[in-house]
């Protein structure tokens, strides 16, 4: 099943939670002020790029649409192309979403550099003989929790120390069946993994507001060690821009503009 099917056709976000212009806005509150971005937006027959920009103006939100580079959707250079001209007419900035990894094989260099930014997750877990583990999906089984927890962080870094991305998406998300022991699992070492390798290549951390991942103490310390966040919804309705978790846990760790990733539009 494609991913954005699953999401659409099972209500995920309830069974995971226990024309603008270019420049930022931002958002104030409580003393705190923050670019209002939600850069994880998809674009479908049912919620359109006219209807995303019409949201964008009254919610005051900077969008950035996301595509997978993939087979049923951009599968090589032509492709991208159409999909980046299309966007280009909007005040959006322009992104890919690719779910698994060697993913740019299918893309020249010129192509990719037209983007204004990759955002990639660990969701996808590559199990060998062309078979993953999709861990989003709400049957996703684990079996052994410590070897699913070894094999996710080397996948998560992985993607960290070789795939060219910007951002790195659902940052420390946990398939249901194993969501009760969150703060059991993502101990200080594992984390910091994540960060020391996020850090050596500059890539933002996503704040993603379906999954309502990552959680305060992982966000304040990237913030101590130099990151940069983004806010994401993962969102193909209405429900772009809202970053209610978003905007909470960024009050809450006293994130400032400084502390934010801003994608440079390109020609």
């Amino acid at each position: 099943m494609k991913r954005r099917t699953f999401v659409k056709n099972t209500g995920l976000a309830a069974g995971m939670i226990a024309a603008t212009p270019l420049t930022a806005n931002l958002f104030t509150g409580d003393n705190y002020d923050f670019p209002l971005m939600d850069l994880h937006v998809h674009i479908t027959d049912q919620f359109t790029i006219e209807q995303a920009m019409k949201l964008a103006e009254e919610r005051k939100v900077k969008f950035g649409i996301v595509e997978h580079p993939a087979a049923w959707a951009i599968r090589d250079d032509t492709d991208l192309k159409k999909y980046i001209d299309k966007l280009r007419k909007f005040p959006v900035f322009v992104g890919l979403q690719p779910m698994i990894t060697g993913w740019d094989k299918n893309f020249s260099p010129d192509m990719l550099a037209k983007l204004d930014y990759v955002l990639m997750d660990p969701q996808t877990i590559p199990l060998g003989d062309g078979q993953y583990q999709r861990i989003w999906q709400l049957e996703t089984y684990v079996e052994d929790t410590d070897a699913f927890m070894e094999k996710y962080m080397e996948h998560s870094l992985n993607i960290l120390n070789k795939e060219p991305i910007t951002i790195f998406g659902w940052p420390l998300f946990l398939p249901v069946c194993i969501a009760r022991d969150y703060y059991t699992l993502w101990t200080k070492e594992r984390m910091q993994q994540i960060i020391s390798a996020a850090k050596v290549r500059n890539i933002a951390i996503e704040i993603n507001d379906m999954a309502h991942t990552p959680h305060e103490k992982f966000i304040r310390m990237a913030k101590e060690q130099g990151l940069k966040f983004t806010f994401g919804s993962d969102s193909r309705n209405s429900n772009a821009g809202r970053l209610a978790y978003c905007k909470e846990v960024a009050r809450s760790c006293n994130l400032q503009p400084e502390d934010f990733f801003v994608p440079e539009r390109k020609s």
